[in-house]
């Protein structure tokens, strides 16, 4: 086994890799694909002047700011710096430098003239980090022990995470509730267990999920991990106008609410839904009566057929057609048959590399059947046995 992945310790938490050298010293080193919320910087190399000094210092999980460096050192991004707080002093990687940070400031309705950012600083040393890495190794126990104080005093309340403060002597406990908690006694005996400051923070399931990250049903990094920094309510009519099964257990995700995907082709679904008629009735033609079966929404596709119980014949009509039979049939008038529009034909099952029907073997099976048979000598096929001398 390479000696260099056994040292190597990746913390995707904090998107960057720590290792130690053969002198015991400890390099810390930022992984861009780690990061939760990353964002991606398509002007590398790019300067602005009036941003020159402001960067993106991310922390644990989703935790980010903006922060100004007026020590007159030179920091680019993937540094470990030191960020000033309330109290005492942090550590952060920076992830972003240069007019990509006032696009940020932007999306986060940052007015950089009026804002007061916290200061960077210097860059992290060698005795930095080692702090840093004691107070990382310290938040697993403290989150379990957490955990069982909260029980022990009968408080209705989940712990999610905790995270250290780069100097160690802060420690910030998120957690889940669905009403109010009174946490002044928990306070209490946290700082008595162990021994720094306590800052208690709120957040939501959705939010949890976030912090803790993993891959959706759709095989992608969860998007409230992935990019979401504000969450918008989303309810069951998301699923009604897309025509979903109303199943908790397909519309929920990993954090147990409504997926946050439910939103995203809404409006495309009730834009399409306005050019579709309401049919409450069945279509009347001079050999019968139509019956809606299904609905194409994005396509305004309507499927009508003569048996209001069977799939078997669908006819396909445009929704802009619909419209026209139904006012036809208001006025009396019925058109002349559904069978004259052409048959709908299901579409074959098609591979993301582009691969035939499903069924293509079937038919190689029966050609290698058909050539399957003893030869004799001189390639003469010998005769298959009768019965009765396979019986013998």
């Amino acid at each position: 086994m390479d000696t260099d992945n056994e040292i190597k310790k990746f913390d995707c938490s904090r998107g960057c890799t720590v290792e130690r050298d053969d002198e015991g010293s400890l390099h810390c080193t930022y992984r861009q694909g780690c990061c939760k919320l990353e964002v991606y910087d398509w002007l590398p190399g790019v300067a602005q002047e009036q941003y020159k000094d402001y960067f993106e210092v991310r922390f644990k999980n989703t935790r980010k700011g903006i922060y100004v460096n007026r020590s007159g050192q030179t920091i680019k991004t993937g540094d470990m710096v030191i960020v000033e707080t309330a109290n005492g002093h942090d550590l952060g990687i920076v992830t972003l430098e240069g007019p990509m940070v006032a696009r940020q400031m932007s999306c986060r309705k940052i007015d950089p003239q009026t804002t007061e950012f916290k200061r960077i600083y210097r860059k992290a040393k060698m005795f930095d980090l080692e702090k840093w890495q004691e107070a990382i190794a310290r938040e697993h126990e403290t989150m379990i022990r957490a955990r069982q104080i909260a029980e022990e005093l009968g408080l209705d309340m989940k712990i999610g995470d905790v995270e250290f403060q780069g100097d160690g002597t802060k420690a910030i406990f998120y957690y889940i509730a669905d009403g109010r908690v009174d946490f002044r006694q928990l306070i209490k005996v946290f700082a008595d267990e162990f021994r720094i400051r306590i800052e208690m923070k709120q957040i939501g399931a959705r939010q949890e999920a976030g912090l803790i990250g993993g891959l959706g049903v759709c095989g992608r990094e969860l998007c409230c991990s992935n990019y979401i920094s504000t969450f918008q309510s989303i309810s069951t009519t998301a699923a009604r106008c897309q025509d979903l099964s109303l199943n908790p257990q397909k519309l929920a995700g990993q954090c147990g609410k409504l997926k946050c995907c439910l939103n995203y082709e809404t409006a495309s679904y009730i834009d399409a839904q306005s050019r579709i008629p309401k049919v409450t009735a069945p279509l009347e033609f001079q050999d019968g009566q139509a019956f809606l079966m299904k609905t194409d929404i994005l396509k305004e596709t309507m499927y009508f057929s003569y048996d209001p119980n069977s799939f078997a014949n669908l006819f396909a009509l445009p929704a802009a057609d619909v419209k026209d039979i139904i006012r036809m049939n208001r006025n009396g008038e019925k058109p002349e048959s559904l069978k004259s529009e052409p048959d709908v034909v299901a579409p074959e099952f098609v591979s993301a590399v582009g691969d035939d029907s499903i069924t293509r073997f079937d038919e190689t099976r029966k050609k290698r059947k058909k050539r399957s048979g003893k030869q004799g000598k001189g390639g003469a096929r010998q005769p298959r046995p009768s019965k009765s001398e396979r019986q013998s």
